[in-house]
């Protein structure tokens, strides 16, 4: 970052003067005197930046960071291309803020409108928005889109990672409306049970395409379902997944939703991520946030608008769907960027690869006597597994350097990446039997 210079103590003054008053305690006059804090906090004193560079480090140092990750659930280990880490770094990108002023900040509108494209194109939908704070506010958020009067109830499947459960479920008791778990059957969403509760006053539906446990659901069918219900469909989607897979629009989905985190960003011990969202011009003015378009000046050049947003997000909250102000510009500049850097061959490249590593991870690791996979579905680069000496196992390979998978109350969730190499997954498979055998 850049150097800042604070004001002077004469030209606070000076400011205080301008206004009238005479010392800053001026500014607080309306405040009682009892709630003044006299003798300043019990602080340490200030340390040279040389002992902040030690203590800092020393805290780091108590992190542990693992050359082998077998565990996703929400967040993945990508490669990230160099470029994509050093672009955002740079302190024009760093600074950016919220365009308020939209007119000065064509950088930042080009960055949002061609992340936005680029989601439509990931997702076949007709408009994006410039991104909420996570993929499990974005479920939420979508949820809150497709609410009326008569439809006040939510179903969410319980294939859905529980995290964006939790959080759709928190926005429901906001707002007081009523949230409904549709059960799963051998790792994916009960069909017969979502019919049973689509009812009259159901306003919409959200399954995660590959849900939970990293099981294809049957996407098209669902939303057939829905639909024939008179629900909105939403999906919430893995980014690196739609490189291969058919996308929400194809599948009947009206709104499209996803954690954008896989997208070139560092797992960063939980955040800040990036939530994407998308839908169809029929229900682009219920989107929340900003939505940017491309136009000309008065001088026929290229430029950049807000085209929608949602005013009373800021003036008449009351009023509100939604009161997403603020946006992720810097995640979605990076998300940007990777997509850019990648291209669709990339980004269906890495799609394969943790595909295929994942099931060559689940064949060895289903040799080991005990070991088996709990789901028979389609998967993509999750899949869970029964595992003896649970406890052992992840113990001995966090021993290595390998975090092993998530327990969870069907088995171990394990995934793998294009980043994990073949001689890594081999590695951990050794270490799950040598453990086994004993």
């Amino acid at each position: 970052m850049g150097s800042y210079v604070p004001s002077t103590q004469a030209e606070r003054l000076e400011m205080l003067k301008a206004i009238g008053l005479n010392d800053y305690r001026d500014l607080y006059k309306d405040v009682p005197a009892e709630m003044y804090l006299e003798n300043g906090l019990n602080l340490p004193e200030g340390m040279s930046e040389l002992e902040v560079r030690r203590a800092v480090a020393a805290m780091a140092d108590k992190n542990v960071v693992f050359p082998t990750v077998l565990r996703g659930a929400g967040a993945y280990d990508h490669v990230i291309p160099s470029i994509v880490s050093y672009i955002p770094a740079k302190e024009e990108f760093l600074t950016a803020y919220t365009p308020y002023q939209a007119e000065m900040s064509q950088g930042v509108l080009q960055s949002i409108f061609e992340y936005q494209t680029m989601i439509c194109e990931l997702t076949g939908m007709d408009v994006s928005n410039a991104s909420v704070y996570d993929g499990a506010t974005a479920a939420a958020e979508a949820a809150a889109m497709c609410r009326d009067r008569k439809r006040t109830v939510t179903l969410i499947s319980a294939a859905t990672h529980p995290d964006t459960i939790n959080t759709v479920r928190t926005y429901c008791y906001g707002t007081n409306h009523e949230l409904r778990v549709v059960p799963c059957k051998d790792g994916k969403t009960d069909m017969d049970a979502l019919k049973e509760m689509l009812t009259p006053d159901v306003a919409s539906f959200y399954v995660q395409q590959p849900n939970f446990f990293g099981q294809f659901e049957d996407a098209e069918a669902l939303g057939e379902a829905v639909h024939a219900a008179g629900a909105m469909y939403i999906m919430g989607c893995n980014p690196i997944a739609l490189g291969i897979m058919k996308d929400p629009k194809a599948c009947g989905a009206d709104i499209a939703v996803g954690e954008a985190q896989p997208l070139g960003m560092p797992l960063s011990y939980g955040g800040p991520y990036l939530g994407y969202m998308a839908t169809t011009t029929k229900h682009m003015r219920k989107l929340p946030g900003r939505i940017v378009g491309e136009t000309v000046d008065a001088k026929g050049e290229r430029a950049y608008v807000l085209s929608l947003q949602a005013r009373e997000q800021h003036i008449r909250r009351e009023k509100a769907s939604s009161n997403i102000c603020s946006n992720q510009a810097l995640c979605a500049l990076t998300a940007g960027l990777y997509l850019s850097v990648m291209g669709p061959n990339g980004l269906a490249e890495a799609a394969s690869q943790s595909m295929a590593k994942a099931h060559y991870l689940a064949a060895e690791l289903c040799k080991l006597p005990g070991v088996e996979l709990k789901f028979e579905g389609a998967y993509f680069h999750e899949f869970v597994t029964t595992l003896p000496k649970q406890n052992e196992v992840l113990a001995a390979l966090q021993a290595n350097g390998i975090l092993g998978g998530l327990p969870v109350a069907e088995g171990v969730l394990w995934c793998a990446t294009e980043k994990v190499s073949k001689a890594q997954l081999d590695k951990a498979v050794s270490i799950v039997k040598e453990v086994l055998a004993k």
